[in-house]
């Protein structure tokens, strides 16, 4: 018996088995390339859904864990650390004027962000709205805004949450009134099949909350921290949210959440209204930093968005390009929808060839490479999806 069946068969024996699973044990990577038992080596064009914003053991990373790690591990939010106040400033100076709070996950931040909606909205506020096709997490609340078979089996949800479909602003001005604490929702959708919508749509979203006093939540989880070529994707519209929940990338990696909100929303989370025993833990928000200062420092935001032109250039030239139904996304964060209505196929010679991609809504291939990915690299990486595409 191999290594890799080794592992899988120890996995299986005592692990609850509610992730569907590749037939892959990875053992190691370094930058946008991964390892698994055998040896085989893979192209990783999804980055670990989105976490390894600057690939996987990244030098200064590594430096930074390694000199926290011989200063200070976690104390407790009872005390002030320096490395969540850096993160802190690092945010502030990528978005807004605002505050932060610190946690492990997106669907975390999406439960800290609902929660300071309806507290900072007052007593008769408790309406939250959000998209169909959205994502904001599995825990109770974030599940409660997330419309779709991710719901099943888990009744009764969060009260007070209706939802709507997406990029129709008219379909938003039908529900939202006086009673409503939030509206949430994704500058782009990811899981649900990488949509884009038009800035008008974001644009009268900000004004509905402005006229009617509810809190605009921009759920950055995946489009956060230079994803989509600017550091949240809210900024290619030029709209501030009143919140905004981030998680993924935001520890390059580590298991960083985290929220953002206006000073005057902020206020309202005192003590004992929220918490988290570990966020904010120094090592990880000293990396979380230094990601920050990593992206500026080596401009990569703009590789974000010369690497997704990379992308799009190839698919519409490719042998594949009458397959292709449409390309959506920005920067490095882009859906390829394919003819058909599901591509199950491409992924599972992805894997053959040494390529990890990530498909959603059965026919939409989501490409989220690292953003420190050589362009040697990724241009290899198209190739072998062109490979995997001769399965269609």
């Amino acid at each position: 018996m191999s290594v890799a069946q080794q592992i899988v068969d120890r996995h299986v024996r005592h692990i609850i088995g509610n992730y569907s699973k590749l037939p892959v044990v990875i053992t190691r990577g370094r930058g946008s390339t991964l390892w698994d038992a055998d040896g085989k080596s893979y192209i990783d064009l999804f980055a670990g859904f989105g976490g390894t914003i600057l690939g996987h053991a990244h030098p200064d990373l590594v430096k930074t864990i390694q000199l926290q790690a011989q200063m200070l591990w976690q104390v407790g939010n009872q005390f002030y650390t320096e490395p969540q106040v850096r993160l802190a400033e690092a945010i502030r100076q990528a978005s807004f004027e605002g505050r932060g709070f610190f946690c492990h996950s997106g669907a975390e931040s999406a439960e800290a962000a609902i929660k300071l909606a309806r507290i900072s909205g007052g007593p008769n506020r408790k309406k939250i709205i959000s998209m169909q096709k959205g994502f904001h997490g599995r825990t109770l609340g974030a599940l409660s805004a997330t419309p779709g078979p991710a719901q099943q089996g888990f009744d009764p949800l969060v009260p007070d949450f209706v939802h709507v479909p997406y990029n129709d602003l008219s379909a938003v001005e039908q529900v939202v009134d006086e009673h409503t604490a939030a509206i949430i929702v994704e500058p782009i959708q990811s899981e649900g099949g990488m949509n884009v919508p038009s800035p008008q749509y974001i644009a009268g979203l900000r004004a509905l909350c402005d006229q009617t006093g509810a809190a605009l939540i921009f759920d950055e989880v995946w489009t956060g921290i230079g994803r989509t070529g600017k550091f949240f994707g809210h900024q290619h519209v030029g709209v501030t949210p009143d919140i905004m929940t981030m998680g993924k990338a935001l520890g390059g990696g580590l298991p960083v959440g985290g929220i953002w909100a206006v000073p005057q929303r902020a206020s309202f989370f005192k003590p004992g209204t929220h918490g988290c025993t570990l966020g904010g833990n120094p090592i990880c928000t000293a990396v979380s930093a230094e990601v920050f200062s990593v992206i500026n420092r080596d401009n990569l935001l703009s590789r974000a968005n010369e690497g997704g032109k990379e992308i799009v250039r190839h698919l519409q030239s490719s042998r594949h390009a009458s397959k292709i139904a449409d390309i959506r996304g920005r920067g490095l964060f882009i859906g390829v929808q394919l003819d058909t209505p599901d591509a199950t196929a491409v992924l599972q010679r992805s894997i053959e060839l040494g390529l990890i991609i990530n498909l959603t809504q059965k026919n939409v291939l989501r490409i989220c490479p690292a953003l420190t990915i050589s362009e040697a690299q990724l241009q290899q990486g198209m190739e072998l999806l062109d490979q995997a595409m001769d399965k269609l």
